[in-house]
């Protein structure tokens, strides 16, 4: 009888034994990826080029690029795009998800594990024109925002068939009716003349 309980004592301290040594070495392993990386997260974040042109109607990327020196695998990252112009800010995509409602013009396009989260832009307005920034989130929270891309829209003018911006447009405009002052102001004082000297000589 006692021989029969010593292994039997034996066998169930041993297996408890085992099942708390794999517990332990379970959570040791784990533990790690719950913490954030000890050493700092050096993300660049890339959007060239600066200016970007694209006609109405047209589609356009604008391209951003992130990559880390110490972490050339990044997943897990969210992506924010939004973009500044004379109304003020506008967030374009959050998560890396579209915010706009109803809107399927404007998505995020690139591969983020390959270090891509360009946004696409389908059939630009002419409300489309503005920065467009890029903003990573890193899985410690820190936030990389690139230099931004400026965003021309070209119209088409249909009388013409000049493609110019809506900027270069009012300009030319401008210049043109001030063209056209300068000269009713010069030409005034000739015409007066040209009109005395008809009358002259008709008098004559």
């Amino acid at each position: 009888l006692l021989f029969f309980l010593f292994p039997g004592t034996d066998v169930g301290v041993s297996g408890g034994s085992a099942s708390k040594e794999n517990v332990a070495v379970t959570h040791v392993a784990a533990q790690p990826s719950l913490l954030a990386t000890p050493e700092p997260w050096h993300l660049l974040v890339t959007q060239t080029p600066a200016k970007e042109k694209a006609k109405e109607g047209e589609s356009v990327v604008l391209n951003c690029h992130f990559h880390s020196p110490q972490h050339p695998s990044l997943t897990d990252l969210m992506v924010k795009w939004y973009k500044e112009d004379e109304k003020g800010k506008m967030d374009l995509l959050e998560n890396n998800v579209t915010v706009l409602p109803n809107n399927s013009r404007i998505f995020m396009s690139g591969d983020l594990t390959q270090g891509d989260a360009s946004l696409a832009i389908l059939n630009v307005t002419a409300s489309d024109h503005g920065i467009y920034f890029c903003e990573v989130m890193l899985p410690d929270g820190k936030v990389v925002t690139g230099d931004g891309t400026k965003l021309r829209i070209r119209r088409a003018l249909g009388l013409f068939g000049i493609e110019e911006s809506i900027g270069t447009i009012i300009g030319v405009v401008a210049a043109g009716i001030g063209g056209v002052v300068i000269l009713i102001i010069v030409l005034t004082p000739q015409l007066r003349r040209c009109i005395l000297c008809m009358r002259q000589g008709s008098h004559q």
